[in-house]
């Protein structure tokens, strides 16, 4: 897959993060949307109808894969837990509108989020035709939609995480936050 970054460590292993660790994660996801964001409207200042629609597609079914593992919240770290921390965690999600968090993402699903904002990505493949102004305006646009999009999805995760750890503290006491089955 296009932008897909090589996997750094193995996710069968790993439960969604606690602690301290959350508001790590979180700024280390940050940083991924911020960079994914610069990528996205590099590519929409490029004068070629179609291809940024595609290439944010693509980018941000990476970056909701990378933010889902970083936080531990894919769908395979999450069948992993016990089956109430399990029903806690799609209902956080769900709460917070995380429509992406646990979920396989596909890009249907990154195309009805796309959908949403339909008049931003409208006026952004419109302001192409104009020459330098309109590509500038075009990846500026492109820029804000991404990380908008994105600091969203990892507020989502940090908050399904943090209401993870409260749900496996009250379960099974401080010994053991985030069990696994």
């Amino acid at each position: 897959m296009l932008f897909r970054r090589k996997n750094k460590f193995d996710e069968s292993g790993r439960v969604p993060v606690s602690g301290a660790a959350i508001e790590q994660a979180r700024q280390r996801c940050l940083q991924i949307v911020k960079k994914r964001a610069a990528m996205s409207a590099g590519v929409a200042a490029i004068p070629l109808p179609g291809i940024d629609i595609l290439s944010d597609a693509t980018g941000f079914a990476v970056v909701v894969d990378e933010v889902n593992k970083e936080f531990g919240l894919t769908q395979k770290q999450i069948e992993r837990l016990t089956p109430r921390l399990r029903r806690i965690a799609y209902e956080a999600a769900a709460s917070v509108g995380g429509m992406m968090v646990g979920k396989m993402v596909t890009r249907g699903l990154i195309m009805r989020l796309f959908k949403r904002s339909g008049a931003k990505i409208a006026a952004k493949s419109t302001a192409k035709f104009v020459p330098l102004a309109g590509q500038l305006a075009s990846a500026a646009i492109g820029y804000a939609l991404f990380k908008k999009m994105g600091d969203q999805h990892v507020e989502a995760c940090a908050k399904v995480a943090r209401e993870l750890e409260a749900a496996g503290k009250e379960e099974f006491g401080n010994e053991s936050p985030m069990p696994v089955m």
